[in-house]
């Protein structure tokens, strides 16, 4: 059986679920979801409590409130909305398919203060008729912020689709320094 390490954390965004595996952080989950997004969070309707500090999800995986285990993940992320922080330095545990993971792994190559469009994302997994699928990869993207698809845009400039909401990719963005003319209006 599997345990994730999870807190939940307070910042400019509002509040922030992370879990992490011994691998590094498996998710980053803004607290607030829109409907049909996915969450590696249980339903609580399907959690079987173990004891105060874990819930059971199923029999693979057990989360375990650990703040003290995360609090490095906490402290950049901290230091990033501080504007102290371009990049992170804690591991990644990246779970999707061969595609996602393509898809995600061009996302961290996006330099801070900068944005692609979905099609540049789609040419640089070598998939360059694919942007559609590029942005349901970055929909179903775990960890948020950290791999940043708050930087991909629509090909005309504007900003379109996060899970976080469009107002959260605002800020990020202007976090970033990474808003034009077009992006700002």
């Amino acid at each position: 059986m599997e345990t994730l390490h999870t807190v939940t954390t307070d910042s400019a965004v509002g509040p922030l679920f992370l879990a992490a595996s011994d691998g590094g952080l498996v998710a980053l989950e803004f607290d607030a979801r829109g409907p049909g997004q996915q969450s590696i969070r249980p339903n609580p309707r399907d959690i079987r409590k173990g004891n105060h500090r874990e819930e059971k999800l199923n029999e693979t995986v057990v989360f375990e409130h650990s703040p003290r285990r995360l609090r490095p993940y906490i402290e950049e992320i901290e230091e990033y909305f501080a504007g102290q922080r371009r990049a992170f330095t804690f591991p990644l545990d990246l779970r999707g398919t061969a595609f996602q993971l393509a898809c995600w792994r061009a996302l961290l190559a996006i330099p801070y203060g900068e944005t692609r469009t979905y099609a540049d994302i789609a040419r640089a997994v070598g998939k360059p008729n694919a942007f559609r699928a590029v942005g349901m990869a970055n929909n179903r993207n775990p960890i948020a912020i950290v791999v940043p698809c708050h930087r991909v845009i629509a090909s005309d400039g504007t900003l379109c689709g996060y899970g976080g909401g469009l107002d959260v990719k605002r800020k990020l963005l202007e976090l970033e320094g990474a808003l034009t003319r077009t992006l700002a209006a």
